[in-house]
């Protein structure tokens, strides 16, 4: 029990020190779309994160055709493994998002936002295409981030 809480205690450390990197200033598009027009890192851990697809959600439900559960469900599994390499969703820089019906895009650009309350979104590609790996998936996301990195809003690396 104690080597549990000590090491819940360090992933928590590390999750909070996890810095994120610079968002150059969106426009007012960009804020409405929901993503930043590059994000700068120096330094850091970059972590690329394989698409993530989903038909089940966390309690193993089926999800397959519904697009709201897939993207919160995809999110969830970004963040988790982010917080295995030290960050979080936050840690987020970039992202393509897959989508394969372009009216799920306004309500993508909703769910984004409440993923990133600060209004540092990722740096994003939203690309609809014909199908994907499975019957039922609607999403993907694969995103790399960067943890750790010396760049931040506070902390400029851009020649502004």
């Amino acid at each position: 029990m104690t080597r549990l809480l000590i090491a819940l205690a360090v992933a928590a450390g590390l999750a909070g020190n996890a810095r994120a990197a610079e968002y150059l200033e969106k426009s007012d598009m960009q804020k409405a779309r929901a993503f930043s027009p590059a994000v700068i890192a120096e330094g850091g851990r970059t972590v690329y994160l394989a698409g993530q697809t989903t038909l089940a959600d966390e309690n193993g439900a089926n999800i397959a055709g519904n697009f709201e559960a897939q993207t919160r469900t995809i999110f969830k599994l970004m963040d988790k493994t982010l917080q295995r390499a030290g960050g979080a969703l936050k840690n987020l820089a970039t992202m393509t998002v897959f989508i394969t019906d372009v009216r799920n895009g306004d309500r993508f650009v909703e769910i984004r936002k409440e993923m990133f309350p600060d209004g540092n979104f990722p740096a994003s590609a939203l690309i609809t295409v014909t199908g994907l790996a499975r019957p039922g998936m609607l999403i993907e996301i694969q995103g790399i981030g960067v943890i750790g990195d010396t760049c931040s809003n506070e902390k400029k690396c851009s020649k502004q």
